[in-house]
């Protein structure tokens, strides 16, 4: 039996509840923390690297950096953006790992094909949306996939990245120009 009786009306006490009882040794408080912040942890890892093998890794990463490091958490803080910003980094540490051993291919799911669309469209799309992607900087992908995708604000973006507000809306900008160069000339293809 947990030691803990979170709250069920405030998710926010509850999220508390488990974090002290997490700090006290619970290890059954952690697996909550874990559970309640799993897919939101994931997405952001996604956003960073360019395969699911490589998120499931910094998410993992990101959680065990997090459980050795709960002692050091303040229970006034929000644990979701102390633990995204964890995740952030143990995926950027893999990106620029990855970069240095010559980063694998995009998966095909990056860009799905619509129904309508002649497969071989599709392909240039993905082709080109892949290039686009690969050409930014590992920030600028998580940027770009954080804000547009994941529907992020710039400041949650600059607090799981390390970075200022105005250096996410910054990298946003020019994440967002240079994939327009690499697609433009295609929208008049397609």
């Amino acid at each position: 039996m947990p030691a803990y009786a979170p709250p069920a009306d405030d998710p926010v006490l509850a999220e508390r509840a488990l974090v002290l009882a997490a700090q006290a040794g619970d290890a059954r408080a952690f697996a909550g923390l874990v559970r309640l912040h799993q897919r939101r942890a994931y997405a952001v890892a996604r956003a960073i690297v360019l395969t699911h093998e490589d998120a499931e890794d910094a998410t993992q990463e990101g959680f065990l950096h997090a459980y050795r490091a709960l002692d050091r958490f303040r229970p006034e803080q929000a644990f979701g953006a102390w633990l995204h910003r964890i995740v952030a980094n143990a995926a950027l540490d893999i990106a620029r790992r990855r970069k240095v051993r010559d980063a694998d291919e995009l998966p095909e799911t990056v860009a799905s094909p619509r129904p309508q669309r002649d497969p071989a469209e599709s392909l240039e799309l993905r082709t080109r949306l892949r290039a686009g992607l690969d050409a930014l900087s590992a920030r600028q992908r998580s940027v770009i996939v954080l804000h547009d995708v994941e529907g992020f604000k710039h400041a949650e973006i600059g607090a799981m990245l390390g970075i200022p507000e105005g250096t996410a809306r910054s990298d946003l900008h020019h994440a967002r120009a240079a994939l327009r160069r690499q697609l433009g000339e295609l929208r008049g293809d397609l």
